[in-house]
C-alpha cells in the first residue's frame, strides 16, 4: 500500500521561497503521476500541479505557473514543489497525491494521499 509523506512546509515571508518534499513508503513513486494539492481555510481544495510518472508531463494551475516548479527524482523516488515569489495567498495546507494516471491527478481525482504539511506566508 503506497503511503506518502510530505515534509518541507513551514513559515515564510512574501517573496520568499520554500521547497516542498513528496517521498514514499510501502512502494515506489516510480510508476505514479504526482500530485500537489492545497486547501485554504474555507476553500476548496485547489489543484497546484502534477508530473506524470516518467516526469515528461507536467501542469500547472494559473495561479501558481511561473512561481512554482514541480520535479520527480527517480534517484531518490522523491518529487518537490519549489515554490518561488510566495503570497499570502499561498497560504494552505499543500497535500501530495498519486495515481497511476496523469489524468486522474489532473481532475483532481488521485487515489492516494499525504497528511499534508502547513505553509504559511507572512510577514
Amino acid at each position: 500500500q503506497l503511503q506518502l509523506v510530505e515534509s518541507g512546509g513551514g513559515l515564510v515571508q512574501p517573496g520568499g521561497s520554500l521547497r516542498l518534499s513528496c517521498a514514499a513508503s510501502g512502494s515506489t513513486l516510480e510508476y505514479y503521476a504526482i500530485g500537489w494539492f492545497r486547501q485554504a481555510p474555507g476553500k476548496e481544495r485547489e489543484r497546484i500541479s502534477c508530473i506524470s510518472s516518467n516526469g515528461g508531463r507536467t501542469n500547472y494551475a494559473d495561479s501558481v505557473k511561473g512561481r512554482f516548479t514541480i520535479s520527480k527524482d527517480h534517484a531518490k523516488d522523491t518529487v518537490y514543489l519549489q515554490m518561488n515569489s510566495l503570497k499570502a495567498e499561498d497560504t494552505a495546507v499543500y497535500y501530495c497525491a498519486a495515481d497511476h494516471v496523469f489524468d486522474l491527478c489532473v481532475l483532481g481525482r488521485p487515489d492516494y494521499w499525504g497528511q499534508g504539511t502547513q505553509v504559511t506566508v507572512s510577514s
